[in-house]
């Protein structure tokens, strides 16, 4: 479907757009080199703990899930080694709740984007949505994780420790997490969320405390990465250390985490979301960007509860990345986007997400037009609050990638006060192309 925005175009025309500047932002990036990693991840499950667990002859399950954690395939090749080294079986499957279109196949093909192969990762790829019944809460609703998990001799969880897109809680995206989500599959994940995010936080210790205690789980593989998105930290953790110590993790990696260091602007301009880069597509604890119908509970100004200081009284979406395969979920959130990202959109991709996560605004398409030029000036148009002759706009790529950024020459001041932002750059247009885009 074409957007006929051409009366739009003409009343936007002489929408002033201003100069734009990069600029770096400094962040602790110490980090494990890729050549490093397989011995680390090694010296951690090489803990007695954890060894002891693992017997020739048993079948083992290792999760892989649907978002862009850095080093995923070689950390997977390096567990399935381990793993066959100890004489036992191996194999890989996804977890990651309703993503992929909710299919064996769509979940397959996310796994695979990321480099996890069988030829590579060394072990079968095994896909279901089955799930299978493992316990029962406290308050009495059914537990499920993935059938295969479920009926392996051990299961070894991978996943990033990180702020939560949607809720607050001691655990929030991380092992425990995985357990309840990513292994519970759509059938799991519903039942989680159900009740809505309001409730999410005690209902991720409620169901991820019968899965630990059930479910045949050896270890989980933690992961902690820096603002650059390279992996910072590894640590291999029993059941019972994951329910002491993730929280404490989870702390450490909102400290490291990236973020936009201005506090407000007129716009924000995102050049690309995608499942790759966040559950919804863009981390709202970079973009401040969130779902009201959460339940949430909001600071006394409207603000997400967590680090996330920067706020943007407009916000532009202009493309979907090629890794999130017409997944848009997240876009619902966005005030303008782009023909070129409305165009690329399936449906059936985001939708299952929508319905099982209850938050139907996510996938909603904003108002859109033909190219990046007449998105930026609509929305420049309609935010009142801005000083149309001197506009504060903050351009990123993604909310994963904020280590440069670019900014409106409204804004320098601001940066040339912060010791943790330099100007990278010279001011200069926007370079749009003959088409008005800006890629």
């Amino acid at each position: 479907m074409k957007q006929g925005t051409g009366v739009v175009g003409e009343l936007c025309k002489d929408v002033f757009i201003p100069k734009m500047v990069k600029v770096h932002q400094k962040f602790d990036l110490s980090y494990i080199k890729p050549e490093d990693i397989p011995g680390v991840v090694r010296a951690q499950l090489d803990r007695d703990i954890i060894a002891s667990k693992i017997k020739p002859g048993m079948t083992i399950a290792i999760t892989c899930g649907s978002r862009g954690v850095s080093n995923t395939a070689l950390i997977i090749k390096t567990i399935a080694s381990y793993v066959k080294e100890k004489g036992a079986k191996p194999f890989v499957f996804p977890a990651m709740g309703s993503h992929g279109g909710a299919t064996p196949e769509g979940q397959t093909q996310i796994v695979n984007g990321y480099g996890v192969v069988e030829d590579y990762v060394g072990c079968p790829i095994r896909a279901t949505m089955e799930t299978k019944q493992i316990g029962t809460t406290d308050d009495g609703r059914p537990v499920f994780i993935d059938k295969y998990a479920a009926e392996s001799d051990g299961i070894i969880m991978l996943g990033r420790i990180k702020a939560h897109t949607q809720f607050v809680g001691p655990y929030e995206s991380g092992l425990m997490k995985m357990a309840v989500i990513g292994m519970g599959k759509q059938h799991g994940a519903e039942g989680v969320h159900e009740q809505g995010f309001v409730h999410m936080a005690e209902n991720i210790q409620r169901y991820g405390k019968v899965i630990l205690k059930n479910a045949p789980i050896i270890c989980g593989v933690g992961l902690l990465e820096n603002a650059a998105d390279q992996t910072h930290t590894i640590v291999a953790l029993t059941p019972d250390e994951i329910i002491e110590q993730e929280p404490e993790y989870l702390k450490k990696a909102k400290a490291l985490m990236g973020h936009i260091m201005i506090k407000h602007a007129d716009l924000l301009i995102i050049d690309e979301i995608g499942k790759n880069i966040s559950g919804d597509g863009h981390d709202p604890n970079v973009s401040n960007m969130l779902p009201r119908e959460t339940g949430v509970p909001f600071g006394p100004n409207g603000e997400f509860p967590s680090k996330c200081e920067f706020n943007a009284d407009r916000k532009i979406v202009l493309d979907l990345t090629e890794e999130t395969h017409g997944n848009a979920n997240g876009l619902g959130l966005a005030d303008v986007t782009t023909q070129r990202c409305v165009d690329k959109i399936v449906n059936a991709a985001a939708y299952p997400n929508a319905v099982t996560s209850t938050i139907l605004e996510m996938v909603k398409i904003p108002f859109w037009t033909e190219n990046d030029k007449l998105a930026i000036q609509v929305a420049l148009k309609t935010a009142t609050k801005a000083d149309k002759t001197a506009p504060k706009i903050v351009r990123i790529k993604n909310t994963m990638e904020v280590q440069d950024i670019y900014v409106s020459e409204a804004l320098l001041p601001e940066v040339e006060a912060n010791p943790d932002m330099e100007v990278a750059g010279e001011l200069a247009p926007m370079p749009f192309d003959e088409n008005g885009n800006l890629f």
